[in-house]
């Protein structure tokens, strides 16, 4: 029996699939559960339209990750941190920090999404990386200024 898998099935496949599985263990155990649908031609029709939209949706959130990552170019951050008289930071500022300095500025993004996991504890610019979607990276520049 061929069966559409309509979510990721252990051992199995992955959602969209066209598998191959014996009669009883697709009648009673994928299709009885809600994991898959037989294959008809209707079925295939609605697989492709659902390859489009996902596509589709795929292409709108790949561009609007580059214009956030052209966004982050001209983007500086600056913190204002306790320092020494060398120069030497007290303390320094993590990605949490990151983030919500972001979200002030109307940027969501998830602090796992930063690359550069090192908390920052050096004055002046550094470039911190961020994946915003699959194989498109934004770097924000933040500036330590020192403070006695």
């Amino acid at each position: 029996m061929k069966v559409i898998l309509k979510s990721d099935v252990k051992k199995l496949g992955k959602k969209g699939d066209i598998v191959e599985v014996a009669d009883g263990y697709g009648r009673n155990y994928l299709i009885a559960r809600g994991l898959a649908v037989p294959v008809t031609e209707k079925s295939k029709e609605i697989l492709k339209e659902q390859k489009q939209e996902e596509a589709a949706q795929d292409a709108k959130n790949r561009a609007e990750a580059e214009r956030i990552a052209k966004e982050f170019e001209d983007l500086m951050l600056e913190f204002n941190v306790r320092s020494g008289s060398e120069g030497r930071v007290f303390g320094s500022v993590s990605t949490k920090q990151i983030t919500e300095e972001l979200a002030k500025r109307g940027y969501k993004i998830d602090k796992r999404k930063f690359l550069d996991t090192a908390p920052i504890a050096s004055l002046g610019v550094t470039k911190v990386r961020i994946e915003l979607y699959k194989g498109v990276i934004g770097t924000v520049r933040v500036n330590l200024k020192g403070s006695d």
